[in-house]
């Protein structure tokens, strides 16, 4: 086995050959993918955390098209680098900045903590109080979400312009979009009327060459003042073409001797911003000059300088001060891009303090006072015997794991995540199983009540075997059940209770809480998970989150940075790949066809649609009215059973009864099927309008099928799309592979954290610049330093001025008050 060292040394080789000089080699390479997948077959333990981000680089990348073989090749250096390697194969050597860091910066602040609080304060004030701001620009403020100082220093420009330099008019060129500065004398001006319109012009020469001005929009009066014969002006704007003249339409025009506005306006890489409605941008570049000359260095973050250092970045008041007015000799083209090293200190300032929270989060449960299980009780070995199927090699891998984490007196803080079908609820109730043996409850929470019913049917099958109390607490359980249930909890009768938030009330309370189960949790849009944990008393009890969803790397370090990872990466014996197929409404016919021959088989099938009723705004195909037109049109001989989230939990279990004892034939549902229901002899998924789901939720609905051992089919319908569309792009993602960790990546790609998480609302995950997937390997740096941190400093007590900035960060959204 390699050291961490010499592995990162030889799996660069192959990619520093194919990287040299602009990939001036990379066609003479063949089997790059096979080379370093060999590599990752001898992965250094250190490494494990990164295997799939390694695998999902390099499969397919000798098969790739160029331009995305470079992207991938340029991804895995960032990787390599993130994780300690330079070319020269030092370990901890970091990417170099564009230019040296004047190391004075990297003095540690001398900042008291009532001076800390004091700056804070003056962040918080309203925008209206700044110099060139009043009441009127304000409320034009607040039309953009801007209502403090701090929120106008973190308006960041959109885009930059190069001022640095005048042009010759002889020198211009027609450069596509290019933007220049002339300097010249005013030869004449005034209204030109065409067949059209009336047109303002202005000529103007540098003794190079002529210039032609010109506006459509204008104020008569203001621009013959500006613009009168004689006067030497500078012009800035896009270069055009007018017959045989060089033309700037809609110029921004200073006239010579206006030294402020100079300053401000030339002889530097100026920003642009987005539009604020009613202010210039010269105006509004005043306000923001105004703004980060009196705040910007109230700022300050207290990240350890150290840190910094190591990564050769900026603390967060020069990066910010440098993002909106950049010094005159930065590279253009990285601030364009957002790399340069004021956007990468950004970004790691905003990851720095969101791993710090999940480091201080995971130290805090590490202290605490668990329970040590014995985990080699009889009724787990009896189970184990009467199941009819024997654990996949994966299943028993990360059952060892859970079985280690409970006989530890440490909480277990374990994230069991697995594609759809791959056999977690077993797992879970073992776990359960351990707890009950040893005398305590268990408490798991699905987040609606259809997932909390479905695991209920679930574990009632495995808890029959075992002679396990198990009852379902949801908002729709009858009260004198409730209170059935809340005696039994608090009497220790029931062993495992499953349920929705309705586990959260005061009236809930255990006799003896050993083990929290928390399914699909990032669909709360939060992190913590301490609530239902307090229902123990005394004793800290272990947490088990499961997800179905494939959580790409990259959002693993962030909503679940705080977890111990374990992965089911292996399907039961017998499944076969589903076969995914896109049609075009003109051809869906043949979907329908294909289903009516597996139903002739005797399997059955689903049919998603995704609304309930019929909308007169959306003209999308719903449930209670397909339903009817799939039973008498389509399939007269079958019967077509209809489920949705509006029917009582009655109705619900009903419906799913008969589907799964083959009364029905065809369940036409809307999502409510997306996770929960296993019903082996389903075997084709018709999905309506699959253009309006995302790619996760699709491989999600697609998982319903394939869960027994004939062949299964997933037929995506489409609508109104074009083959150049995203949706298309998106579609055809999964009808070429039933990876959910890949589908996660790129539905990740597509769509942003928040609106992948289900969390866009809630604030959870918004960062100012940085960016998950671009920003990776500085995650990665955010991580390894905040961490690190924490292990020295656990209670952050050495560091109070971070430990305030941090609470102020994160404090709603991460609940820190319980970590304090």
């Amino acid at each position: 086995m390699f050291s961490k060292k010499d592995w990162l040394v030889k799996f660069t080789k192959p990619l520093e050959f194919a990287y040299k000089n602009n990939f001036q080699n990379l066609h003479k390479i063949k089997y790059l993918e096979k080379t370093l997948l060999k590599f990752i077959e001898n992965l250094p333990q250190e490494f494990e955390p990164y295997r799939e981000k390694f695998l999902e680089l390099c499969y397919g990348l000798d098969q790739a098209a160029l331009d995305e073989k470079k992207e991938k090749i340029k991804a895995l250096f960032d990787l390599c680098i993130a994780l300690g390697i330079n070319k020269e194969g030092t370990s901890e050597v970091e990417e170099p900045p564009e230019e040296p860091i004047n190391q004075e910066v990297y003095q540690e602040p001398t900042f008291s903590l009532e001076e800390y609080r004091q700056a804070k304060e003056e962040l918080k004030k309203p925008v209206q109080f700044l110099k060139g701001v009043g009441p009127k620009i304000a409320k034009k403020f607040a039309k953009k979400d801007i209502h403090t100082i701090e929120d106008l220093l973190f308006f960041l420009p959109r885009d930059y312009e190069d001022r640095r330099h005048l042009i010759p008019i002889s020198n211009l060129n027609l450069k596509e979009g290019q933007k220049a500065v002339v300097f010249g004398e005013v030869i004449k001006s005034g209204i030109v009327y065409t067949s059209r319109r009336k047109v303002f012009e202005a000529q103007l020469t540098d003794g190079t060459g002529f210039l032609l001005l010109r506006w459509f929009n204008f104020k008569d009066f203001f621009l013959r003042n500006l613009l009168q014969s004689g006067k030497r002006v500078y012009a800035i704007g896009e270069v055009g073409k007018f017959g045989r003249v060089f033309e700037m339409v809609h110029p921004e025009i200073i006239p010579e001797g206006e030294e402020d506005k100079l300053e401000l306006e030339l002889g530097k890489i100026v920003p642009v911003y987005s539009a604020v409605e009613g202010l210039s941008e010269r105006q509004l570049r005043k306000i923001i000059k105004n703004a980060v000359e009196d705040y910007a260095d109230f700022l300050e973050n207290f990240i350890p300088r150290e840190f910094l250092k190591k990564r050769r970045l900026l603390p967060l008041n020069l990066a910010i001060k440098n993002l909106h007015f950049p010094e005159d000799e930065k590279d253009l083209s990285l601030l364009k891009k957002e790399e340069s090293v004021y956007h990468k200190s950004l970004a790691y300032d905003e990851f720095f303090f969101l791993e710090l929270a999940l480091a201080l989060k995971k130290s805090k449960v590490k202290k605490e006072q668990g329970i040590s299980f014995r985990t080699d009780g009889e009724k787990v070995k009896a189970f184990l015997a009467k199941l009819p199927f024997e654990l996949t090699s994966a299943q028993k891998r990360v059952l060892e794991e859970i079985k280690k984490d409970m006989a530890s007196p440490v909480p277990m803080n374990r994230l069991v995540q697995g594609d759809v079908g791959c056999g977690k609820t077993v797992v879970a109730f073992i776990a359960a199983l351990t707890a009950i043996e040893n005398g305590y409850q268990v408490a798991m929470m699905a987040p609606t009540e259809i997932l909390a019913e479905q695991h209920y049917h679930n574990f009632r099958r495995y808890a029959q075997l075992m002679g396990v109390n198990v009852a379902l607490l949801s908002g729709g359980v009858p009260p004198a059940k409730k209170r059935e249930i809340y005696y039994g909890l608090a009497t220790g009768f029931i062993d495992f209770v499953i349920g929705t938030h309705a586990l959260f009330q005061e009236r809930v309370e255990f006799k003896r809480l050993g083990l929290v189960i928390i399914d699909e949790q990032h669909r709360f849009g939060v992190l913590q998970r301490a609530a239902l944990r307090e229902k123990a008393k005394g004793i800290t009890p272990d947490t088990l989150v499961m997800t179905a969803t494939p959580i790409p790397r990259t959002l693993g370090l962030t909503i679940y940075g705080d977890l111990d990872l374990s992965i089911i990466d292996e399907m039961p014996k017998g499944r076969k790949p589903i076969i995914t197929k896109l049609f075009i409404e003109y051809n869906k016919h043949k979907a329908y066809a294909a289903v009516k021959e597996e139903l002739k088989k005797g399997h059955q099938a689903y049919v998603i649609l995704p609304l309930i009723e019929e909308s007169e705004k959306l003209d999308l195909k719903a449930v209670t009215t397909y339903g009817e037109e799939l039973q008498t049109k389509f399939f007269p001989e079958f019967k077509v059973g209809i489920l949705h989230g509006k029917m009582s939990s009655l109705e619900k279990e009903k419906i799913m009864h008969q589907f799964k004892r083959k009364e029905i034939d065809i369940l036409v549902s809307t999502t409510v099927v997306e996770v929960g229901v296993d019903v082996p002899n389903a075997t084709v998924m018709i999905i309506e309008h699959a253009e309006r789901f995302g790619l996760s939720q699709l491989h999600q609905l697609r998982g319903r099928v394939g869960r027994g051992e004939a062949q299964s089919y997933c037929f995506l319908i489409a609508y109104k799309i074009s083959m150049e569309s995203e949706a298309y792009r998106r579609l055809q993602i999964l009808c070429q592979t039933n990876d959910g960790f890949k589908i996660a990546e790129e539905d990740l790609k597509l769509r942003g954290p928040g609106d992948f998480l289900g969390t866009k609302q809630s604030g959870y995950l918004e960062f100012k610049k940085a960016d998950l997937v671009k920003d990776y390997p500085i995650l990665l740096w955010a991580r390894e330093d905040a961490f690190s941190l924490i292990e020295k400093d656990p209670d952050l007590s050495k560091h109070p001025i971070l430990k305030e900035e941090l609470t102020r960060r994160w404090e709603e959204r991460l609940k820190l008050s319980e970590i304090a």
